[in-house]
């Protein structure tokens, strides 16, 4: 395993709000306050749409030199839901803007390959059915 993804979360206050870290940063994890938790945090299913909004974003950006372009500003929603207790996500939709100096063409080419090699969905997707949207391509 390696220690550049390995992170922890430990339960302060009696649980179930908890902090999660990986090296130097940490977040808020917990529950809803209507679903018995502190409400000051990120939930599970929200910390796994986050983590597929920062691949594609970090992705853009550890790709942009490879197509010769620079990315200004990437904008990703994701929406998704767990019906009921237990329940695997709905399909989840990446909504996706993209702003960068370069050839249109050239950014297009860029998020299209973005979505097809992003880590996290596609280590989801075969589980999950994952639809990514483009949005905006904004070309300077």
């Amino acid at each position: 395993m390696s220690e550049a993804y390995r992170v922890h979360l430990r339960t302060v206050g009696g649980g179930p709000t908890a902090l999660g870290s990986a090296g130097p940063f940490t977040l808020v994890a917990d529950r809803p306050a209507h679903a018995g938790g502190g409400g000051l945090g990120f939930n599970g299913g929200q910390l796994l749409y986050l983590a597929i909004a920062a691949c594609i974003s970090n992705d853009l950006y550890r790709e942009a030199a490879g197509f010769g372009v620079i990315v200004n500003h990437v904008a990703v929603d994701v929406d998704g839901d767990f019906p009921a207790p237990g329940d695997p996500s709905t399909p989840i939709t990446v909504e996706v803007d993209l702003d960068g100096e370069g050839p249109e063409d050239a950014l297009r080419s860029l998020l299209a390959t973005v979505i097809e090699m992003a880590e996290i969905p596609r280590s989801i997707a075969s589980t999950t059915p994952i639809e990514t949207r483009v949005r905006s391509v904004v070309a300077r």
